[in-house]
């Protein structure tokens, strides 16, 4: 996939043409981004995985967050004529980085400059991500100016290919400040989950105007979500979560004004609070009904469906309850799943102590290890398990799978006394 790439972009230089060329226009109907001379409107999703299923559904773009591994990125995306965001890795001020520190902030430059030399003329770029989050808890405003210099210097290197940086949510301030100090910055990226419905209404009212895209967006976040009384939060179901991203989806393709598109997160799966929260995808890999809700509005492939999970209970106590048992004592689950293609599921449960290493702004954590479970008996609708014979907080987690690389999730926070 290399070579070809190589080889095509080799050709196109020889011609004149520089293929994957981007560029942004303004019209009386809107800003338009324009990829080969043609329109593009970015069906993108966040994460590097299951490029074969993006492709199937219609999905026409990734994104990134650094530049690992870019080059296998860049031409397995290629291959299938998928464009890529390549981010740009920034140093967040809350991992460390000192913006205060002249050297530093230079060497960041230089190294980055590298990078856009190295694949700029790579047909499958689209843009630029410079940074991501870099506004979350932090207090150094000269953040911005890094950014600016990071821009500038792409729009020096690399004119073919427009720069985004990306920032946790959206307020007034923040836009005032990357409107004025970042004037090389040509699309405003922001990361939304709950609150996107407004967003459209908060980019015209806080200022910003020039393009902007939805870089994350998914379910409610873990922060905007209920917490039991011993204050964990509590999970969307799979079904809720599809749900969500189809209200959510309208509110992107509404601004045909401003909006270039969107990125929808995560395509893959990470630990996050747990296992499944963020991840259209779960860990080996079988595809949410997220993936169903994205093919509806990019493609409609006609692809196997994902199960529909519509009840889940524990004693008869839904997840928002905040459930107590006993140590040992038998626990009887409930749930109602159906199949939109008449497949046969499998039923698998599984219990987990709660998290001890939850972080933020998605950085790595540790997933626990799952304990084993004592299952008395169970069938397509109900179970009886035993709890846990230690005290401490638990999440009891249900995955039904269709056999044909589909699976509906959901889970219970539980406290065993």
């Amino acid at each position: 996939m290399r070579i070809t790439a190589y080889i095509f972009s080799c050709f196109l230089a020889i011609s004149g043409v520089a293929l994957g060329q981007t560029e942004i226009i303004n019209s009386d109907s809107g800003f338009q981004l324009i990829r080969n001379s043609e329109p593009y409107y970015v069906n993108g999703a966040g994460g590097t995985t299951q490029l074969d299923v993006l492709q199937e559904i219609g999905g026409n773009s990734i994104r990134t967050w650094g530049t690992e591994n870019a080059q296998e990125i860049l031409d397995e995306a290629y291959s299938r004529g998928i464009s890529v965001c390549l981010g740009l890795w920034v140093g967040h001020e809350r991992h460390g980085f000192d913006y205060n520190d002249e050297y530093a902030v230079k060497a960041q430059l230089i190294a980055f400059e590298k990078e856009v030399l190295k694949y700029k003329d790579h047909p499958a770029l689209l843009m630029w991500g410079v940074g991501n989050e870099v506004d979350l808890f932090y207090k150094n405003f000269k953040v911005w100016e890094a950014i600016e210099g990071i821009a500038a210097m792409i729009k020096e290197r690399d004119p073919h290919h427009p720069t985004m940086t990306v920032t946790a949510g959206i307020d007034p301030a923040e836009v005032h400040m990357i409107k004025h100090t970042c004037p090389s910055i040509d699309i405003l990226g922001v990361n939304t989950y709950g609150g996107i419905q407004h967003l459209p209404h908060a980019i015209r009212q806080y200022g910003w105007d020039k393009p902007y895209m939805v870089t994350e967006w998914g379910p409610h976040g873990h922060w905007e979500s209920p917490l039991t009384s011993w204050g964990v939060a509590i999970e969307s179901t799979s079904r809720e979560k599809a749900e969500m991203r189809d209200a959510a989806y309208t509110s992107i393709e509404d601004d045909t004004e401003l909006c270039f598109g969107s990125y929808a997160f995560l395509w893959g799966s990470k630990q996050e609070q747990t296992p499944t929260w963020y991840g259209i995808f779960t860990k080996d890999g079988y595809a949410t009904e997220s993936v169903d809700v994205l093919d509806k509005y990019w493609g409609g492939s006609g692809r196997n469906k994902a199960p529909l999970l519509h009840t889940f209970t524990l004693n008869g106590q839904d997840k928002l309850s905040s459930i107590k048992v006993n140590k040992g004592s038998v626990c009887n689950l409930a749930y109602s799943v159906e199949d939109p293609d008449g497949d046969a599921l499998d039923y698998v449960l599984e219990i987990m102590p709660e998290s001890t290493d939850k972080r933020a702004g998605g950085d790595k954590e540790k997933e626990p290890e799952a304990i084993e479970i004592e299952i008395i008996e169970k069938s397509v609708t109900a179970a009886k398990i035993e709890a846990p014979r230690v005290s401490g907080a638990y999440r009891l987690f249900i995955y039904v799978y269709d056999g044909k690389k589909n699976v509906a999730t959901a889970n219970i926070p539980f406290y065993v006394k």
